[in-house]
C-alpha cells in the first residue's frame, strides 16, 4: 500500500506524484466510472495488482473522441488494461428493442452518454493512437462474451473476435484474478503481451501461416478442437447457421477448467486460440480479494454535479450495503451468459469473511440496519451441485439443474441457512434481505424445509421475486427451466408455508415475452394462466439476444442446438424477431393496460383466437 493520503487508486498525474511515481505499471481503462469497491473490475483488479506490488492508475470513462484523456495517467510501463465495464457497452446503451438508454447506472449521475459503443474497440484504437507499441490485454463481459465469432443483435450479423476486432494482444476471459496476476508477472520479467500462449484464462492470436502445433511446447499432449471458421458460420445460409450452432454447443462444452480442450478459430488469415479457463477461486483467495482495502466509495470527483445536476454513481447504490457470497452458477438458463463468464462451478466465500464484512457495514454513516442482499448469480447455490466437480470438473454433454436435474445433484441448503443465521445475529443488523435470484426448482427438491421457513420468516418483506419465464413447457424447455408444473408446486409450497408462520406474503414472478420458440399461442397461453391466477405483471422483460447465450443462438439461427433431426441437423424452432410481433406478445402478456387493448385484438384475430377478446381485457 502507498503512504498517500488519497486513498484511491491514481486518476490523474497529481495523484501519482502525490505517491512519488513517475510510471504506471499498469493503467486501467474502463467503460465504468470509478467506484473502489469489489463490485466494480477496475477497483478489484486494480486493488489485486496494487497488493502483489504493482503501480495501478485507473482512467474510468475517458472521453472517447480525445486521444488526450487516454494520456492522463503517461504511457504504462508494462500495459493497459482495458475492460468496457460491468456490462457489454452495447447492452449498456440500448434497450431490448434497440432504443438508446436514457441512464447508465455507471456512470457520472447515470447520465448516459459517456460510454461509447463497441467500448473496447474504440478505447484500443485510441491507445494504438496516444501510443504506438504499447501492449494492450482486454478483458471484462465485453471482451468474454466476444472472444469468438459471435452474433450481434445490433447490427445482425456475425462479427469476429474482439480480439480481432480490437487488435488487442492479449484477451482475457472469464473471472480475472489469476490469469491477470500471472500475466503481470511474465510482463514484469521481460515477456511481451504477444508473447505470452500458456495463460489460462486467456486468448491470443497469430497468423495462420506461424501457427505450428508442434512447436508450442505447451500444446503438446493436450487435445485441441477446431471450431468451425468464421468465413463458414457468417454467411445468411442455413447451411453457416447449422456450423455456428454446432460451435456454440463445442464452446459450451469446454467453460470448465479441468476438462475443457484447447479450441482454435481460423477467421481470415489468422487463428484464434482459446486456453482452458483459469481454475476457480478458493474459498481463501476469494475472502481475500473481497478484503482489499477499498474505500467502498465512488471517487470524489463525483461529488460534484454532473451536466445532468445529479452526483454520485447510482450503481454503487445498488451493492452498498450487499454481501456477494458466491459466483458461478449451475442453473443452466439459456438466456443467461454465467456459464461462458463466471463458469458453472459455485465459488463461496466462507462465513468468518462475510461476518466481518457485515460487521465492517454496520459501522457506515448511511448504513440503516439493513443488508439489501446475500448472494450472487444465484443466491441460494453456496456448494457444487455435486462431488465430482472438485476432480473431474462439470460435465460436458449433461446439465445439473435446467429442465431434468441431474440424479447426482447435491441438494443441500444447510450451509446457506447457517451463514444467514450468524448474520442476522451480527450487532446493528435488523434484518438481511435476500435479493439475488432465487433457485425455486433447487429449493423444492430439498426435503429439508428449513430454508424455505427461514427466507419466509426473516428474509423477505412482503413479497418474494422469482422468475418462472414463461408456462409452456415447450419454451421452458428451450431456456433450460423446469417445468411450469415445479413452479406451481413452489407457489403452494410457499402459500403454505406463509399461513404456517401466520404472515402475508405474496409472490412476484418474473416473465420473458418472445424468447425463440414462442409465438403468439404461447404468450396467450401464458396471459390465460395469468388471468386465472389474477396476477397480471406490472414489469415483464423482452428477450434480448445478448452475445454468448444459448438463447441467442437460438434467435440468431432458429435451430435448438440440442435438440437433431434423424439426418443430425438441429430442429427448426419459430423465433419472433419482428418489433410488431415482439410489441403484440408483451401486450397480450399485460392485457389489462388499457393502453394495450387494441394490440391484444389485433394479436388475438392473428392467432386466430377471437373466442378470447372478451376475456382478455
Amino acid at each position: 500500500m502507498s503512504n498517500s493520503k488519497n486513498p484511491f487508486l491514481p486518476v490523474s498525474k497529481a495523484d501519482m506524484e502525490e505517491r512519488g511515481w513517475e510510471q504506471c505499471d499498469f493503467v486501467f481503462v474502463s467503460g465504468d466510472a470509478y467506484v473502489d469497491h469489489p463490485s466494480f473490475a477496475a477497483a478489484l483488479l486494480g486493488r489485486l495488482l496494487e497488493s502483489h506490488g504493482y503501480k495501478v492508475g485507473i482512467i474510468p470513462q475517458p472521453d472517447y473522441k480525445n486521444v488526450e484523456a487516454f494520456r492522463v495517467l503517461g504511457k504504462p510501463r508494462l500495459a493497459f488494461l482495458v475492460s468496457a465495464g460491468a456490462m457489454d457497452s452495447m447492452v449498456s446503451n440500448y434497450t431490448a428493442n434497440n432504443k438508446p438508454r436514457s441512464e447508465d447506472d455507471y456512470a457520472h449521475g447515470g447520465e448516459a452518454g459517456h460510454r461509447p459503443d463497441r467500448a473496447l474497440i474504440t478505447y484500443c484504437s485510441k491507445i494504438r493512437e496516444a501510443y504506438k507499441g504499447v501492449d494492450i490485454l482486454i478483458g471484462g463481459i465485453e471482451a468474454s462474451l466476444r472472444r469468438f465469432s459471435h452474433y450481434d443483435y445490433w447490427s445482425n450479423k456475425i462479427r469476429k473476435s474482439i480480439l480481432l476486432d480490437t487488435k488487442a494482444d492479449l484477451l482475457m476471459y472469464g473471472m480475472g484474478e489469476h490469469s491477470i496476476v500471472e500475466i503481470a508477472d511474465k510482463l514484469n520479467s521481460g515477456i511481451t503481451a504477444r508473447q505470452i500462449r500458456d495463460v489460462p484464462g486467456t486468448c491470443w492470436w497469430c497468423n495462420t501461416e506461424k501457427l505450428n502445433i508442434e512447436e508450442e511446447s505447451y500444446l503438446k499432449g493436450k487435445k485441441i478442437i477446431y471450431l468451425p471458421d468464421f468465413e463458414t458460420i457468417s454467411k445468411d445460409t442455413p447451411e453457416s447457421k447449422q456450423k455456428f450452432a454446432e460451435s456454440f454447443v463445442i464452446q459450451e462444452q469446454n467453460t470448465d477448467a479441468i476438462n475443457a480442450d484447447i479450441l482454435i478459430e481460423k477467421s481470415d488469415t489468422r487463428f484464434v486460440l482459446q486456453n482452458k479457463p483459469s481454475l476457480p477461486l478458493e474459498t481463501k483467495e476469494f475472502d481475500s480479494v473481497m478484503e482489499l482495502p477499498y474505500t467502498r466509495k465512488w471517487h470524489p470527483m463525483y461529488d460534484v454535479p454532473a451536466p445532468n445536476g445529479k452526483t454520485g454513481i447510482p450503481g454503487l447504490k445498488e451493492v452498498l450495503f450487499s454481501l456477494t457470497s458466491v459466483r458461478g452458477c449451475f442453473g443452466a438458463c439459456s438466456f443467461c451468459a454465467i456459464t461462458f463468464h463466471q463458469g458453472r462451478r459455485i465459488q463461496a466465500r466462507s462465513h468468518e469473511s462475510l461476518v466481518n464484512e457485515a460487521t465492517t457495514l454496520t459501522h457506515h454513516p448511511e448504513f440503516k440496519g439493513y443488508i439489501h442482499d446475500v448472494g450472487g448469480p444465484t443466491a441460494n447455490f453456496r456448494q457444487p451441485s455435486c462431488k465430482k466437480q472438485i476432480t473431474m470438473g462439470v460435465c460436458k454433454n449433461k446439465q445439473c439443474l435446467g429442465t431434468s436435474p441431474c440424479q447426482n445433484l447435491d441438494v443441500d441448503h444447510s450451509d446457506y441457512v447457517q451463514l444467514l443465521e450468524k448474520l442476522r445475529a451480527v450487532p446493528g443488523v435488523k434484518k438481511v434481505f435476500i435479493r439475488s435470484g432465487i433457485r425455486f426448482d433447487y429449493l423444492v427438491m430439498d426435503k429439508d424445509k428449513h430454508f424455505l421457513e427461514d427466507l419466509c420468516r426473516y428474509h423477505i418483506s412482503g413479497q418474494l421475486k422469482v422468475a418462472p419465464e414463461n408456462s409452456n413447457d415447450k419454451i421452458l424447455g428451450l431456456m433450460r427451466k423446469s417445468s411450469h408444473g415445479v413452479y406451481q408446486q413452489f407457489s403452494k409450497e410457499y402459500e403454505n408455508m406463509n399461513k404456517k408462520l401466520g404472515m402475508k406474503q405474496y409472490l412476484v414472478p418474473y416473465y420473458i415475452v418472445a424468447h425463440p420458440g414462442s409465438g403468439l399461442n404461447e404468450a396467450i397461453e401464458t396471459a390465460l394462466y395469468l388471468k386465472k391466477t389474477g396476477f397480471i405483471p406490472d414489469q415483464i422483460q423482452d428477450f434480448y439476444p445478448t452475445p454468448g447465450s444459448l438463447s441467442t443462438c437460438q434467435y440468431y439461427t432458429e435451430l435448438d442446438p440440442y435438440s437433431k433431426n434423424q439426418d443430425g441437423s438441429f430442429k427448426k424452432i419459430y423465433v419472433a424477431k419482428g418489433a410488431r410481433e415482439r410489441r403484440l406478445q408483451r401486450a397480450v402478456i399485460q392485457f389489462k393496460k388499457p393502453e394495450n387493448r387494441m394490440l391484444v385484438r389485433e394479436a388475438l384475430e392473428k392467432a386466430g383466437r377471437k373466442d378470447l377478446i372478451n376475456i382478455l381485457r
